[in-house]
């Protein structure tokens, strides 16, 4: 009688789950923002341009300055023109701001990157495919934050060191060229990176509150450079309105930058700190409302 032995169960290997790559980390909401940043076209193109204004003007302010001081030596030019020789307002202190003289139109340029690179989100729809990826929105939003800050201190700093290099030659004909160890030169050039940096988050901010790319923009323009203007212009009905103006983020952003101080002016530390809590109180807020919102 023939019998038949059943073939044993094949055994199944117990089933190793990986550990390695899975999950979703803050380090990695940083790298897909770089990525994001750095492989659009238009985005390396406008950081771009932002160098290049901001040296350019650069270098056209240190040619001012030494047409200024060639002035000085000519007897023949009119006594009621001719810029003081020492202290504010003379070619060899005016000098000294060459590096970071391009920061007036380099801040609008930030300001505006910064803004797109959020607004774009909602205005495409791409937040949806973000959130989704990195549910928790603060992380996935701050992520964004912090890229554009990172972006705009490399611009700012960057930038403000290849306008020292620059201006160097050109300030040299004049003999009112320095050198970047001198007191105050140095963390000026750094702090052109920082106030860029403070920029790009408080622009951020009003990107995540606004979610329009023209309204942000507008917005920043006017905290920048019309909210000033109208400061000026009041500033003779009161004389609060100037010490008021003080601790508004583009004459903080100044003093952050600058090398000699006016009497009666905020310092470095002040002026960064004032600027400081513009965009983080401006962020803090924004991160608020939009985890109270709808995408």
């Amino acid at each position: 009688m023939a019998t038949s032995t059943q073939p044993a169960p094949a055994q199944r290997r117990p089933r190793q789950e990986s550990t390695t790559g899975s999950g979703v980390t803050f380090g990695r909401v940083l790298k897909s923002e770089w990525i994001k940043v750095t492989t659009v076209p238009s985005t390396v193109i406008l950081i771009v341009c932002t160098v290049v204004v901001m040296v350019g003007l650069a270098a056209l302010f240190a040619w001012s300055v030494s047409i200024t001081a060639d002035a000085l030596n000519d007897p023949d030019f009119p006594a009621e023109f001719r810029p003081p020789a020492e202290g504010p307002g003379s070619p060899g202190f005016d000098a000294f701001t060459a590096p970071s003289s391009g920061l007036v139109f380099g801040q609008l340029l930030i300001a505006a990157l910064a803004v797109v690179l959020i607004t774009s989100e909602w205005t495409t729809g791409m937040i949806r495919s973000t959130m989704v990826a990195v549910p928790r929105r603060t992380p996935a939003l701050l992520g964004k934050v912090i890229v554009a800050a990172v972006i705009a201190f490399l611009v700012g700093f960057g930038s403000a060191l290849l306008s020292y290099l620059i201006a160097q030659p050109i300030l040299a004909g004049e003999n009112i060229d320095f050198a970047i160890t001198e007191d105050g030169v140095f963390p000026s050039i750094i702090n052109t990176g920082t106030y860029l940096a403070l920029v790009a988050v408080l622009s951020m901010a009003i990107g995540i509150l606004l979610r329009n790319t023209a309204g942000g923009v507008v917005t920043a323009v006017g905290i920048f450079f019309v909210l000033p203007l109208i400061v000026q212009l009041l500033s003779g009905l009161a004389d609060w309105v100037m010490d008021a103006a003080r601790f508004l983020p583009s004459f903080a952003g100044t003093q952050l930058v600058a090398i000699e101080i006016m009497d009666d002016d905020l310092t470095q530390w002040e002026g960064g700190l004032v600027m400081a809590a513009w965009a983080l109180g401006l962020l803090i807020v924004a991160l608020l409302v939009a985890k109270k919102r709808d995408i």
